[in-house]
């Protein structure tokens, strides 16, 4: 079965990570993958997903980085997002690891989430709405940005749900097409409501293994959940991808495997309906062809 995973945490990193950019790609290709997107919370992956694919790839498996917005790179950064989409960046993801809804959710609450390696400042937390409700000033300019950049993705990190939705509604208002909302069901707070909302906007809704499969490390939901989102959503505007990559966490391609097993078990999905949320939708927001 074809599958693209939009969602790779792999090395090298300041978070422990199982595996390393070369080695998901070789083991992405073992497994047919026609593309990968490697992630990192502090430094942009451009250049390792543009140095793996050019060097040791076979040309069947795309490889593709981008920017997480967090304090190691200034924030809500329009020059950086500039530099980075000028270095082939595929994704701008908003606040992860800044987000002050990180924060709050792996505070003494049971999210386990691994600790950087060899960092020493503090972060200082990011809300992107201001005291009325609205998108900072900074954001609307990622946005204006974006929407010159159509072959960009947006993805919508960690921040709260209140966030989220205001900002997919600007992101749509000014033509952005590309929108993928990271894990709703998870950390976030948002319902499935708010899911399909989204999704009539033109957003792509994430479900990700990591959280839904049993063995995971950072397990946190219920395989059932997904019948409902998949059902309120509608196929066309969902994808999957793994998350994976975390240490000790297993194989990110193993996860993903054990993910569409089990998607397919508990929503009574065919071949083609799965081609569509694991290959289909995650290669047209990259880009490519299907």
């Amino acid at each position: 079965m074809r599958k693209i995973d939009l969602h790779v945490h792999a090395g090298p990193s300041v978070m422990p990570r199982a595996v390393d950019a070369a080695e998901m790609l070789l083991e992405a290709e073992k497994n047919e993958y026609g593309a990968i997107v490697i992630k990192d919370h502090y430094f942009p992956t451009m250049m390792s997903a543009d140095q793996v694919e050019k060097h040791i790839g076979s040309g069947n498996c795309r490889v593709f980085g981008g920017i997480a917005l967090n304090n190691s790179v200034g924030g809500i950064n329009l020059k950086a997002v500039d530099a980075a989409c000028a270095l082939g960046a595929k994704f701008v993801w908003m606040p992860t690891v800044s987000a002050l809804r990180h924060k709050e959710m792996h505070s003494g609450k049971g999210l386990a989430f691994p600790s950087s390696q060899g960092m020493k400042v503090a972060e200082k937390t990011i809300y992107y709405l201001d005291g009325n409700g609205n998108l900072l000033p900074e954001v609307m300019e990622v946005l204006d940005y974006l929407a010159s950049r159509p072959e960009v993705i947006l993805a919508t990190g960690h921040g709260s749900r209140n966030e989220i939705d205001t900002l997919i509604h600007a992101a749509a208002e000014k033509g952005i097409q590309r929108i993928l909302v990271n894990h709703p069901h998870y950390m976030i707070g948002a319902s499935v409501a708010d899911m399909a909302a989204w999704s009539r906007l033109g957003a792509y809704i994430e479900l990700n293994a990591t959280v839904f499969v049993p063995d995971s490390r950072f397990c946190t939901n219920d395989i059932q959940e997904t019948r409902e989102i998949v059902e309120a959503v509608g196929l066309d505007k969902i994808v999957v991808d793994s998350d994976y990559g975390q240490n000790k966490n297993g194989s990110p391609v193993s996860g993903l495997e054990t993910f569409i097993d089990m998607l397919q078990k508990t929503c009574g999905l065919n071949e083609d309906q799965l081609d569509q949320i694991c290959y289909r939708n995650p290669a047209w927001l990259l880009g490519l062809e299907v």
